[in-house]
């Protein structure tokens, strides 16, 4: 899955089952379109994040990259943890058989992380309420 997200929020996603750099740029350009064009943008060093074509899309709009450090998880920890949730509340809990279900799930869920799940790290309040994260 690739995401794109204000600091506690999932703002733009797509799922794909490559880490082919067009599926990144696919989502960083949707997400462009829905919220305008971000000063910086930080990812990890997958290789869709470190290809040519990523960082000429991100050149395009003048937008700055920041990468993690390798193998530094903590380095973006509020993602890791997204992962972590999204595991264990959702996936795990109800594998699909085709993607299309699991497309749906997801987006239902990150409509409940978004809209109506309490967070821990923003004094127990949902995260639609402090920032601005529709997706």
């Amino acid at each position: 899955m690739q995401e794109l997200t204000y600091i506690g929020c999932i703002v733009s996603w797509g799922l794909y089952n490559t880490l082919d750099a067009a599926n990144a740029i696919e989502v960083h350009e949707q997400t462009i379109r829905a919220h305008g064009v971000p000063e910086i943008i930080n990812s990890d060093q997958e290789c869709q994040y470190t290809s040519k074509e990523w960082l000429e899309a991100c050149e395009q709009h003048k937008i700055k990259v920041s990468m993690d450090g390798r193998a530094r998880c903590l380095d973006n920890i509020w993602i890791e943890r997204f992962w972590r949730t999204i595991k264990r509340e959702y996936i795990y809990l109800n594998p699909e058989d085709n993607a299309g279900s699991l497309r749906r799930g997801i987006a239902g869920y990150i409509d409940y992380y978004n809209n109506r799940r309490y967070h821990q790290g923003i004094g127990h309040r949902i995260p639609a309420q402090v920032y601005a994260c529709a997706a």
